[in-house]
């Protein structure tokens, strides 16, 4: 609080700011809490229920008790973890080598290996060439197909080399007179000193991962390797009520609430993460802001 703000200034503070804020918080917040009602009302309440949504009607748990008991669900979530466990390890660790090759000083060719490393952010082969690469390399109808085509982010290389072009020369300098080769730089100096962009780059590559249903769609048939967000477009998008494990009745009963509990189970987990994330997130950004 500025001690020497004055009587305009507390005024317009607190008729002003806090209110504008209090809404905006309110218009960003409720749909979600619009979604957690619903997923927990009485599906015959909530389709005979019109506006806005203010509380439970009818608290029942029913909804999560279908999706819970849904072998599809569970299936989509194993696969879905499956793509986190191995997928993160393989972006995080290609991503570190690309981004400490880049960040050194005196690297051979630079400038066109650079121009050809943005390029791919603008420019991609398609997606019939991309389909039929994966084809070719016996992807198709695989998990890898999901992880290995979209290994290496370009953004997320470049924003890992500024927060690298950080650190000071010094200390490579240091450890190559104690015999330090390039692994052992990077391993033991470079990657502690960058955490907080590495916790960042976690997390874009984990959200990306867990949103993921288009190259699912593409490259996979098998329901089995289906990944959880393919399986909530069936159900949320095609309307396909059937991955549902419900009698026909109970399916046009459920559809109106189950969706909304599909979207909290979905949504929740990556939610979880962000109060863990926040200090190195904001830290993170902040380096590959403001030092281009």
């Amino acid at each position: 609080m500025n001690k020497f703000e004055t009587k305009g200034e507390k005024i317009f503070r607190w008729c002003f700011n806090y209110p504008l804020l209090v809404l905006l918080s309110f218009v960003c917040l409720y749909p979600m809490l619009y979604v957690v009602f619903a997923s927990f009302s009485e599906p015959f309440q909530y389709m005979a229920h019109t506006g806005p949504l203010w509380g439970s009607l009818g608290f029942t748990t029913v909804s999560y008790t279908h999706v819970f008991n849904n072998p599809n669900i569970l299936t989509g979530y194993r696969n879905t973890l499956w793509i986190l466990a191995v997928g993160i390890p393989i972006n995080m660790f290609l991503t570190i080598l690309g981004s400490y090759f880049l960040s050194r000083r005196g690297v051979m060719f630079f400038k066109p290996i650079m121009f050809l490393i943005i390029f791919t952010m603008y420019f991609s082969g398609g997606l019939i060439p991309t389909f039929l690469l994966v084809r070719d390399l016996g992807l198709l109808n695989s998990r890898w197909a999901l992880i290995l085509p979209g290994a290496v982010s370009t953004f997320n290389m470049i924003v890992l080399r500024t927060a690298m072009q950080t650190i000071p020369d010094s200390l490579e300098e240091s450890a190559k007179l104690d015999g330090a080769n390039h692994f052992r730089i990077l391993f033991q100096i470079i990657v502690p000193l960058v955490k907080p962009t590495l916790a960042v780059l976690v997390l874009f590559y984990g959200v990306g991962h867990w949103n993921s249903w288009f190259s699912a769609m593409i490259y996979i048939q098998d329901r089995q390797l289906f990944p959880l967000q393919l399986i909530l477009r069936e159900i949320l998008v095609i309307n396909d009520m059937a991955a549902i494990d419900a009698g026909a009745g109970d399916q046009e009963m459920l559809a109106a609430t189950i969706q909304y509990a599909l979207i909290i189970v979905a949504t929740v987990p990556i939610l979880a993460l962000y109060p863990f994330l926040q200090r190195y997130f904001t830290k993170g950004v902040m380096i590959g802001a403001v030092k281009g």
